[in-house]
């Protein structure tokens, strides 16, 4: 008897797992996403990665605003899965993760218990992690703390970005979840019981929700700390600070790619060292960052030679907290 699997997730992190499913023939009963919502400066509205998807492949669609509605909850109900897959999606309640036979299970971009929660590709990097990965494991009450069934590493180069590991941990995470479909399949079909392992609590590690605080440059600390930051925010929501050029407005400016040099420079934080042709770079408390690609606000990114063929440095300009 073949195995009725319902799919939860929104962003496009998630469509990589529902696609190999549906590639690999697995019976997929039903797929539940976020309700479309207005978003951009049009505020026009917007359907979900997984929606698309999802409706491409003729999929049933569900899209509750609340996960505790008695319509929905019957509605799920009626699908009578035997397995539910999470991938990028929301809290669930109890009586949602509770419903299958086999349990719900979850896709994680860490290599769980470390950076458990909403960010944890940019806190990988962000800290300075020289590797990272994707854990399957079963749903419990405490958020990402359930028993892991596999783990997949991913090492992290030193000038990976934020970005860059999402697409790579998008794809081995893909995999993984076809591993872990096939064992729980088996187990499914034997009545075999599947082996866990308890997550180590000593190790554990978080990685909130990133705001708009968190994105802030701090001049006065290390240049691999603030190397970091910007390629751990990069391409989103992206570092950013202000540029005090001069006696002109102070202006936001986002920064998305860098380079480091170490040294001992005998500047003031912040303040900017530039040729206005090639290159610009910010003295830090232990060296200077090299930047490469900046956005004002209100333009479109570009390179720093693009930048500096249309903006004028001027004597003393710096960068402020």
């Amino acid at each position: 008897m073949s195995m009725r699997i319902v799919f939860m997730g929104t962003p496009e992190f998630a469509v990589a797992s529902l696609a190999i499913l549906i590639k690999n023939n697995y019976n997929v009963v039903g797929v539940v996403t976020a309700p479309d919502k207005p978003a951009g400066r049009g505020q026009q509205i917007q359907q979900s990665a997984i929606k698309k998807f999802a409706v491409e492949h003729n999929l049933k669609l569900l899209q509750p605003e609340k996960l505790k509605d008695e319509h929905f909850i019957s509605e799920l109900k009626n699908l009578k899965a035997d397995l539910q897959f999470v991938v990028a999606f929301r809290m669930l309640p109890e009586v949602v993760w509770d419903m299958p036979k086999m349990g719900t299970f979850n896709l994680h971009a860490s290599l769980l218990p470390k950076y458990r929660g909403a960010a944890p590709i940019n806190w990988a990097i962000i800290k300075g992690e020289t590797e990272s990965g994707v854990t399957t494991f079963k749903l419990k009450h405490q958020i990402d703390t359930g028993n892991i069934l596999f783990q997949e590493k991913v090492h992290i180069e030193e000038t990976t970005t934020a970005g860059e590991l999402h697409d790579k941990l998008m794809q081995v995470g893909a995999e993984l979840i076809l591993k872990t479909v096939k064992e729980i399949q088996i187990s499914f079909e034997s009545g075999k019981e599947l082996k866990f392992l308890p997550q180590n609590e000593s190790l554990a590690c978080h990685a909130p929700k990133i705001f708009k605080e968190d994105c802030l440059i701090d001049w006065e600390k290390p240049a691999i700390e603030i190397y970091n930051l910007i390629r751990g925010l990069s391409p989103y929501p992206a570092a950013y600070t202000q540029l005090k050029n001069g006696d002109e407005e102070i202006q936001l400016v986002k920064i998305y790619h860098s380079k480091y040099e170490l040294g001992s420079p005998n500047h003031p934080n912040g303040s900017l060292y530039t040729d206005n042709k090639t290159f610009l770079k910010v003295y830090c408390e232990d060296g200077l960052i090299d930047v490469k690609e900046l956005q004002l606000q209100g333009k479109k990114k570009i390179s720093i030679q693009e930048f500096l063929r249309g903006f004028k440095i001027k004597e003393n300009a710096k960068f402020v907290s």
